[in-house]
């Protein structure tokens, strides 16, 4: 959850976040956010206009804290192979965390009665950590490390798709036991591998 935030937001997003995921979107109310975060709804209205804004909200803040550990972990003092190992592991560490693959369970359960939810969980989630990756990969290829010929989001994409292997499916569908460190280090290995051998410059 984004620490920048005032208390009150921040209050409200956690327990927003909380009872999404125990409840489930369509069984939370307002009322009850309200009644977790410890606020008025008065105040709860006057951050967030309404249950899909604060779902919106609760998405997006738990991906700029991704994208945020993202920048201060892997930075641009490295190699290229190194960096987008940096970048590769707190990817998909964040992607298998359990909070994470609950949220996206969540939306798959709701998604086709609620196509505007599942709309905002895209808009909030996936489409934003692949812009805020794109913008890593850009500063990257203006460093003179990878093609500058490819588009940064295509860049972004591929790597991105390239870390959903049957590790990240088998996490999502609950099979287990959960993957171990060697395990993840090896999936990004090899992610790394196919985007160096493809796009270093």
């Amino acid at each position: 959850m984004d620490t920048h935030l005032p208390p009150k937001p921040r209050a409200i997003l956690h327990a927003a976040g909380d009872l999404f995921l125990r409840d489930g979107y369509s069984a939370v109310s307002m009322d009850a956010v309200a009644r977790q975060a410890g606020v008025s709804k008065a105040t709860l209205y006057a951050h967030f206009e309404g249950k899909d804004a604060l779902f919106s909200a609760v998405v997006a803040s738990n991906c700029q804290a991704m994208a945020g550990t993202i920048v201060k972990g892997a930075g641009h003092d490295a190699e290229i192979r190194e960096g987008l190992t940096r970048v590769g592991d707190t990817l998909l560490r964040f992607l298998m965390q359990p909070r994470t693959i609950a949220m996206h369970r969540l939306v798959m359960a709701e998604a086709s009665r609620d196509p505007a939810l599942a709309e905002a969980f895209l808009e909030a989630g996936p489409r934003t950590a692949r812009l805020l990756l794109s913008e890593w990969m850009a500063e990257e290829q203006r460093r003179g490390r990878l093609d500058p010929q490819v588009p940064a989001l295509r860049l972004a994409t591929q790597f991105g798709a390239l870390l959903r292997t049957d590790l990240w499916l088998r996490a999502g569908l609950g099979l287990g036991p959960a993957a171990g460190d060697e395990e993840i280090a090896a999936c990004v290995a090899e992610a790394v591998e196919m985007m160096v051998r493809a796009y270093a410059a």
